[in-house]
């Protein structure tokens, strides 16, 4: 079983930090979200994106699907009462060569072996789909 060890605390005020391994995450605590820092929804569907970036490249070496750029647009939606995360959609898009085929697979073992995509998922409705970015617009 793997183990993970987040320090994180907080200031009268709502000024707060995650210490992880060797990094700092400034986070809003404040009692009313602010707008420079990302609140703790916004940690978590971070942590959602990390986790399906982590992926692309896992998958891209284990599958030997290269591509040269991915990102990922997170959108959740949370009701107030009770407080959830109940749904989130999302857009995966890569810079890749590989055919339509080769693309639904990398998509399928993207999703189906993320840590944080299996826990959101047990816990809201979650989908999205992958595309092959547009090289022009980026």
């Amino acid at each position: 079983m793997q183990e993970y060890q987040v320090i994180a605390e907080v200031k009268s005020g709502g000024e707060a930090a995650a210490r992880v391994k060797q990094s700092t995450i400034p986070f809003d605590a404040q009692a009313e979200s602010g707008d420079v820092l990302p609140n703790p929804a916004e940690l978590l569907l971070s942590a959602f994106s990390a986790c399906v970036l982590k992926n692309v490249e896992r998958y891209s070496q284990k599958l030997k699907f290269p591509y040269r750029k991915a990102r990922i647009s997170v959108h959740g939606f949370r009701t107030d009462v009770p407080p959830v995360i109940v749904r989130v959609e999302y857009v995966l898009e890569i810079d890749t060569d590989v055919d339509e085929r080769k693309l639904d697979l990398w998509h399928r073992n993207i999703i189906k072996f993320g840590t944080i995509t299996n826990t959101l998922m047990r816990a809201s409705k979650v989908e999205g789909i992958i595309k092959r970015m547009d090289r022009h617009n980026e």
